[in-house]
């Protein structure tokens, strides 16, 4: 009986597929580290001081320039304003980006900005506990240096200071600054246009309580994150390259499992799933951002890679479960709902988690979960529980991996009995699943350091300035080692047009039917894509 390509291939034609794999993972990583730039750029900037005149305040639609032959009229800090006697309400905090003599481009793919205050201590103008800062915000693009500015989006946003005096609060002390964190401003998920300018008001009311006990508010600085150009033209290469690669060897893999005279079973089936999973994620739908305002890629961007999440760990459980069910069980998805429906519940909830942040930005991009006590605490828990089951979930697969090491030991009892040449086979392909099983647990332990080092990256900004300082080398490595794993498993699993002992003569044959049917009897009524699979049915047929 022809089996899969895995068993059938010979060692020396394995061996130089391995290797050309193993090449190619790593120029996926020589990719990242020797050709594509740091993945982002962060890009620091002081808000200049403007004054509203009265006269303009109401209008709506005068924007405030911190520099250029349109620029405003500027105070140097808080004293002169007091001087001048301008109230705080005609006071505008403006911000340019990019610099100046510079351009922002489609190729960023998003723009994320970081707030931070610089507060001066006074005695009879401290800040108070859980104290609250008002800010009216407003974004407007343009393309030309010479054009009008667009209204991009505008809110007012409420965001709680949490500052720290690290010296003792006296009239000695007097004009030190308060150590404050860093606050989540805004999220753009497509950079479109060349120009953004941000103008920030800190309205007071003191009969509403409105910025009242936020303390001396010095300056405003931004911190501007977005994806750096040079990576961004090394990443849509790479799926441009990838993309009909596994689409290519995903057609050849499901024609030649329809081929057979049998139904696919289960196994197979999921495979191809995945196949069409890496597919879905390796598309380069990204190119239309370059040339269209698609504000929406991040998170569709989320959505795919969540649904690849989901189908990757779903078919690790699946592939470990099918080495382990009798006959009876195997080859029934229902069966695995056990462990396979926490995977969706989860993934769902990273769906609602995104949606609850990157949807709303969607409309107004200076929303954020963060902003608020409950929404930092499930934030941060979510974080924490997501690293927590992806470490489970590795050690729960490597409880898997070794019970199908011991299932499979267990019936190596037959082996002994046949002709040493027969033997040698059985353990040939015994090694080289157990390799494949081996490499599976790598790539998962890769896959689970991704996930979690991927979410405290994303979320170091919002807690301070811890941060992982990812390379590009480690993004474009696990993506082809994704790629490279989804194609190994197409094609080594294909079912094979090679028989073995086909090059056997008749004679070697007949010798070899007495102890063809001890082994046999464990695999004569089971249909599967290779023996390794056959022998693992713990049921007998006696």
């Amino acid at each position: 009986m022809a089996g899969a390509i895995i068993e059938n291939m010979s060692t020396k034609k394995l061996v130089i597929v391995g290797v050309i794999l193993l090449l190619f993972q790593a120029f996926s990583f020589m990719v990242g580290g020797l050709i594509a730039p740091s993945p982002t750029t962060a890009v620091h900037y002081l808000a200049t001081k403007c004054v509203d005149t009265v006269k303009t305040h109401h209008k709506g639609s005068k924007w405030f320039m911190p520099w250029g032959p349109d620029q405003c009229s500027k105070i140097r800090d808080f004293d002169e304003a007091m001087a001048k006697r301008i109230e705080a309400n005609n006071i505008v905090f403006a911000v340019h980006i990019p610099l100046p003599n510079r351009e922002m481009s489609a190729w960023f793919q998003f723009m994320l900005v970081i707030l931070q205050f610089d507060i001066a201590f006074k005695m009879q103008n401290q800040i108070e506990d859980g104290s609250l800062v008002t800010m009216d915000v407003g974004l407007a693009y343009r393309d030309s240096t010479l054009s009008e500015w667009t209204e991009m989006a505008h809110s007012i946003e409420h965001r709680k200071l949490s500052c720290n005096f690290t010296a003792t609060k006296t009239y000695e002390n007097e004009g030190r600054y308060y150590d404050c964190d860093l606050l989540p401003f805004m999220e753009v998920g497509s950079v479109a246009h060349k120009y953004y300018l941000l103008n920030i008001r800190l309205p007071v009311n003191e009969r509403k309580k409105v910025n009242i006990g936020i303390g001396e508010i010095k300056d405003i600085r931004l911190v501007s994150i977005h994806q750096n150009g040079g990576f961004t033209k090394v990443w849509f290469a790479m799926k441009t390259f990838l993309t009909p690669s596994v689409l290519i060897i995903m057609i050849w893999y499901w024609r030649r499992i329809t081929q057979m005279t049998r139904p696919p079973v289960l196994l197979e089936k999921i495979i191809f799933a995945l196949g069409i999973s890496m597919t879905f994620i390796n598309i380069p739908v990204e190119w239309f951002s370059v040339g269209f305002n698609w504000t929406w890629m991040l998170l569709f961007g989320d959505i795919r890679q969540g649904i690849f999440y989901a189908m990757l760990l779903s078919f690790w459980i699946i592939f470990c479960g099918e080495h382990l069910m009798d006959q009876t069980e195997r080859n029934h998805f229902s069966v695995y709902w056990k462990q396979v429906g926490p995977i969706v519940f989860g993934s769902f909830c990273l769906f609602i988690f995104d949606m609850c942040e990157r949807g709303v930005q969607l409309k107004n991009p200076f929303y954020s979960i963060w902003a608020s006590d409950v929404g930092t605490e499930l934030a941060m828990a979510f974080i924490i529980v997501a690293g927590i089951c992806a470490c489970l979930y590795f050690l729960f697969l490597c409880f898997m991996v070794f019970q199908v090491f011991r299932n499979i030991s267990g019936k190596r009892s037959s082996l002994p009995a046949m002709t040493k040449a027969r033997r040698l086979h059985y353990e040939g392909l015994i090694f080289r699943f157990k390799f494949l099983m081996l490499v599976t647990l790598a790539c998962a332990a890769m896959t689970v350091i991704f996930f979690i080092i991927s979410q405290v990256n994303e979320g170091h900004w919002h807690w301070g300035g811890y941060t992982v300082q990812v390379n590009s080398a480690f993004f474009t490595g696990i993506y082809g080692m994704w790629n490279l794993y989804v194609f190994a498993l197409m094609f080594l699993y294909a079912p094979s047009h090679k028989r073995y002992g086909d090059e056997q003569s008749s004679a070697d044959q007949a010798g070899n039917s007495g102890e063809e049917i001890q082994l046999t009897t464990t695999i004569t009524h089971v249909d599967g894509p290779t023996e390794i699979y056959k022998m693992t049915g713990k049921e007998a047929q006696e």
